[in-house]
């Protein structure tokens, strides 16, 4: 911020005369001025000013709002799952965003994608508006403040009624106002919660503790884990995800409102646990290889 400092105007004869150049881009405005109408003759230089500065301010909010971020196009290869895509690129939201904004293209079934299927990643920003310059007028279509018009008293009957019911409770169930759904973190801890969620609506048991430490030992937490050596291997049914799961398991006790993916950390989790339940009572009750 410049320092203020003190403008003192010189003392002059009534018929002295100067100059005073106006800066106007890159010309000098050269304006004769009188001693006695010294401080009037300033008056155009703070205009041109101003007006000059102005005009560098839309052309910034239009720059800044024209730069945006485009997404990709990414073609499916073998061995791609959405969960696997959404990984690499590090996609906020995961592989249910990449779902979404790809549903038409992959279907009913996101476990289901094909080699050389075409996915957008990244959704697309809305443009946003450029910022209007700030304006010393008032604009002329401004509403008015006149009072409003008084409304009928069939009216404030109606009014009254909307909000007796918008802030009264349910007679039937007296329950309070419903609470958003909740958010889960994208890593083991958020997984975990998110299955164990899944499963008490279910009715299918086990705790945090028994689902971590089965997860830690049959993957060390890598949604990605795969077995390739073992006689399930052989058979060409290799074991899976966190749990360790092989397909025709996961299918048979896949729970319903998870992916179809048995690399889905949640959809894995569910099924392992719902299998584990059929068999040992709980997956709390599971302390090696199953």
């Amino acid at each position: 911020m410049p320092a203020k400092g003190k403008h003192r105007r010189p003392k002059s004869g009534p018929l002295s005369r100067g100059f005073v150049a106006a800066g106007t881009g890159g010309a000098a405005l050269a304006l004769p001025m009188l001693g006695a109408t010294a401080a009037g003759a300033a008056q155009p230089t703070t205009a041109v000013t101003v007006e000059k500065a102005a005009a560098p301010t839309v052309v910034v909010a239009t720059q800044v709002a024209a730069q945006k971020i485009r997404p990709i196009t990414y073609s499916v290869v073998t061995g791609d799952s959405l969960y696997k895509i959404a990984g690499d690129h590090s996609l906020s939201g995961g592989w249910k965003k990449l779902y979404k904004d790809n549903r038409k293209a992959v279907g009913d079934n996101p476990s289901l994608i094909h080699p050389g299927l075409k996915l957008t990643v990244g959704a697309k920003a809305k443009a946003e508006a450029p910022a209007k310059p700030a304006t010393d007028r008032p604009s002329s279509a401004a509403p008015s403040k006149a009072s409003p018009k008084a409304p009928s008293s069939s009216e404030r009957a109606e009014r009254a009624g909307r909000s007796e019911r918008k802030s009264a409770p349910s007679a039937e169930s007296g329950a309070a106002a419903p609470q958003s759904a909740p958010t889960y973190s994208n890593d083991l801890d958020g997984w975990i919660k998110e299955s164990l969620d899944i499963m008490a609506r279910h009715g299918i048991p086990g705790t945090y503790e028994g689902i971590h430490r089965n997860v830690m030992r049959e993957s060390s937490g890598n949604p990605l884990a795969i077995n390739n050596w073992d006689s399930n291997a052989a058979a060409g049914t290799p074991s899976k995800g966190l749990l360790q799961v092989i397909d025709p398991t996961f299918r048979a006790y896949h729970v319903p409102g998870t992916s179809m993916d048995s690399f889905d950390p949640v959809a894995n989790i569910t099924a392992a646990c719902n299998y584990a339940a059929a068999r040992y009572g709980s997956i709390d009750n599971v302390n090696g290889p199953y």
